[in-house]
């Protein structure tokens, strides 16, 4: 059996080699490519992000969190940063700081740097919170420290590199939403998952290759929250919280350990009503944590299998554009009595979005916060043709849900009261960066 499974590996690891080959006869070393990484681990237990139910910090590592930075340079000259974390989100204050740092010290305009989070709910919870103060502010000086570190080397290691683009599919993400195609009064219309509805199981993936073929890095999205673990394991009905990536964290660990030298780098998608099949103490013989890892090799392998299937080569100039829309709210709900009263409502949210175009060969999208799948299938479909379309969620901002005109018609967890033209104003301010952005 072990034979067996040895000979499969090498064949596809030799099936990727040609595949990546192949591709390279049809461009040459036209881009600079540099990569780096940071553990961005905190230094002392404390509290972590994504459950709210949680009543302690956390109990040591499972696995080390980390920031990783892709700086791409065109033929032209035009520089782009690429920066994943395995945090829960990206936090406006912490993109404005960046990226006022990032411009000063290297000169790299803000719509060449996207700042997209893994969204795992292992992380630390650093946003500002009553008691909890100063943990949050000596994090994020520390985060802040290291993204900049990590951001100075990818750029500091750019070399002659080639962009080659595949994807494959990916099949344990499922719709989490209660199936409303079910009667009102049927038991099972709450429980979530559901099966019949909409999903994003693309898989896409950049290779960044040096000379002789060498893969320096791969970048690679899917769309899932990263939700397979709250504890890692339960003792005496007592959980034990403990840093690590989840999945995402554990797909990047995968390929990094096959391949010494790679930077592998995971990309969120629109992943808000995603989650990932069988989370948490669902199957009584198998641990959280076993899920988890086993998430990750599998979407590692659907990342191997999209670099053994069709590569194409992706050119330049790269150009990208980065703008705010403004998010109405619905107006709060009356007070009672005497008599009720109307309140006014919150003010609007400004929300960013950013569009990176490859030439054109790759259009990217990337949106703030948690992103509904509608987005991502609703772009792919109408920005469809010449160029492969790839979105991302949880990008340089979070503040919550970001709902579709469906969700927000249905109602419920991911479905907070925007105005009903949420969607029009953001897709439509996609359309126009792309178009603005054309070759």
């Amino acid at each position: 059996m072990r034979t067996m499974r040895w000979l499969g590996s090498l064949t596809l690891c030799l099936a990727t080699i040609a595949a990546r080959a192949a591709a390279a006869d049809q461009i040459g070393l036209d881009w600079k490519a540099g990569a780096a990484s940071a553990v961005i681990t905190p230094q002392t237990n404390m509290w972590m992000a994504g459950y709210a139910a949680r009543k302690k910090p956390s109990d040591g590592t499972a696995q080390d969190l980390f920031a990783k930075a892709l700086a791409l340079e065109d033929a032209k000259g035009t520089p782009l940063v690429l920066v994943t974390m395995d945090l829960i989100g990206v936090l406006p204050s912490l993109r404005q700081s960046v990226e006022r740092q990032v411009q000063e010290r290297h000169g790299l305009s803000p719509e060449y740097l996207l700042l997209n989070a893994s969204h795992t709910h292992c992380g630390p919870e650093y946003r500002v919170r009553s008691g909890h103060e100063q943990e949050a502010k000596d994090y994020t000086s520390f985060l802040e420290q290291r993204l900049l570190r990590v951001i100075g080397e990818a750029l500091a290691q750019r070399k002659p590199a080639r962009l080659l683009y595949a994807h494959a599919r990916c099949g344990f993400a499922m719709n989490r939403r209660r199936n409303y195609a079910l009667a009102p009064d049927d038991p099972n219309a709450k429980r979530a998952p559901n099966p019949d509805g909409p999903v994003d199981h693309d898989v896409p993936v950049l290779m960044v290759e040096g000379a002789n073929t060498n893969l320096c890095a791969v970048l690679f999205g899917y769309a899932c929250h990263n939700t397979t673990l709250s504890a890692v394991s339960m003792t005496n009905n007592v959980p034990r919280f403990e840093f690590n990536g989840d999945y995402a964290g554990f797909a990047q660990e995968t390929l990094q350990a096959g391949r010494p030298g790679l930077t592998a780098m995971f990309l969120s998608g629109c992943g808000a009503d995603q989650n990932p099949y069988p989370r948490h103490f669902m199957v009584p013989f198998v641990k959280p944590l076993e899920f988890a890892q086993l998430h990750g090799r599998t979407l590692a392998m659907s990342v191997e299998a999209a670099m053994a299937a069709h590569v194409r080569p992706i050119r330049g100039p790269v150009r990208a554009a980065l703008e705010y829309v403004a998010l109405e709210r619905q107006p709060l709900p009356a007070k009672a009595p005497n008599p009720p009263k109307a309140q006014s409502p919150p003010p609007p949210r400004q929300y960013p979005v950013q569009v990176i175009r490859f030439g054109d060969d790759l259009s990217l999208v990337a949106l703030g916060s948690e992103v509904v799948v509608d987005y991502s299938l609703r772009l792919k479909r109408e920005l469809a043709g010449k160029a492969i379309v790839w979105v991302a969620g949880y990008s340089n901002d979070y503040g919550g849900y970001i709902p579709s005109r469906r969700v927000l018609a249905e109602g419920g967890y991911e479905a907070p009261d925007y105005r009903p033209e949420i969607e029009d104003r953001i897709v439509g301010l996609v359309h126009r960066l792309h178009d603005r952005l054309a070759p």
